[in-house]
């Protein structure tokens, strides 16, 4: 008797585990502030988002040029320890890409990781550094993707075995991982100039995806005690640079320089995943650029 007690006592205990699981890992939509907040729309400004995001080094063809990188039609597989993740295709198209999505389900998408099905969407699409973006930016960067090329053809799905496929974990995941707040907490005294730059990096330009390492759950830029302090790269054996005033000991205007041209001041040029990123930065202005080296000048050296 005592032991069919105690399994009945087990069997609620596990039920009601697996009970508060499926509710902490709902998916968590934006609310009705938050929606509105994402205001009508510019495309103008949202191109400048475009290029700070680095949407097309993902969903364009691999080595695109030129226009063809607003082809937006889905890239090259990301291949992770947690299976195979291949980029969508997000043009305009209504039937193969997002053309049928509503702004509020691309902000969904965008700062809550939820496609319009309400599933979970896999951390590989940087959305735990798009979580630190203005909703405003991503009502602008949504009515300039509506402006791209409509290309058709879905791309290929993921390749991802158990347990990694079940996406409903990844509402635990996000409980953990997914935060808005700023990476890094900086002084008044730092200045709009350094504020601007840590926008850029911390948020659109999601730098420490590569250059912080993930954690054991794959959680990448959230270790704040190694931000920006490189890592193995996500792509082939190489490793991603420390790019924390410990090892990048260029100047801000070096920097800058860099961002724009891809040229180092040992006359070297931008090589690997680093090409792709040149491409985009080198759209914005040089404000922007300027303010992204004053940002990686202030952040802690990390050896």
């Amino acid at each position: 008797m005592a032991r069919r007690r105690v399994l009945g006592v087990l069997i609620v205990l596990a039920v009601a585990a697996a009970a508060a699981g499926w509710f902490l890992s709902a998916p968590q939509r934006l609310d009705a502030g938050e929606l509105a907040a994402l205001g009508e729309g510019d495309a103008a400004r949202g191109e400048r988002i475009f290029w700070a995001g680095g949407c097309a080094s993902c969903h364009s063809a691999p080595k695109s040029e030129g226009e063809a990188r607003l082809e937006l039609g889905g890239g090259a597989p990301l291949v992770t320890p947690f299976g195979s993740f291949v980029p969508p295709n997000i043009s305009p198209d209504p039937a193969d890409g997002i053309g049928g999505w509503s702004k509020e389900d691309f902000a969904n998408a965008m700062l809550r990781g939820v496609a319009p099905d309400g599933s979970h969407l896999y951390p590989a699409f940087p959305y735990p550094s798009y979580v630190r973006m203005k909703p405003s930016d991503i009502g602008d960067l949504y009515a300039f993707m509506r402006t791209l090329p409509q290309v058709s053809g879905k791309a290929a799905p993921n390749d991802i075995g158990f347990p990694f496929n079940i996406r409903r974990g990844l509402g635990l995941w996000k409980l953990l991982f997914l935060d808005p707040a700023p990476v890094i907490a900086l002084e008044e005294a730092a200045g709009a100039e350094v504020a601007a730059g840590q926008y850029l990096v911390e948020g659109p330009g999601h730098c420490g995806e590569c250059h912080t390492p993930r954690t054991l759950f794959g959680a990448g830029g959230s270790d704040k005690s190694r931000w920006l302090a490189g890592a193995p790269a996500a792509v082939g054996d190489g490793r991603v640079p420390n790019i924390t005033p410990a090892k990048l000991t260029w100047s801000a205007a070096e920097i800058a320089s860099y961002l724009k041209d891809g040229f180092t001041p040992e006359f070297d040029t931008a090589g690997g995943e680093m090409v792709n990123v040149v491409k985009n930065i080198g759209h914005l202005s040089d404000e922007d650029r300027t303010a992204i080296a004053a940002y990686l000048k202030a952040v802690p050296a990390r050896e």
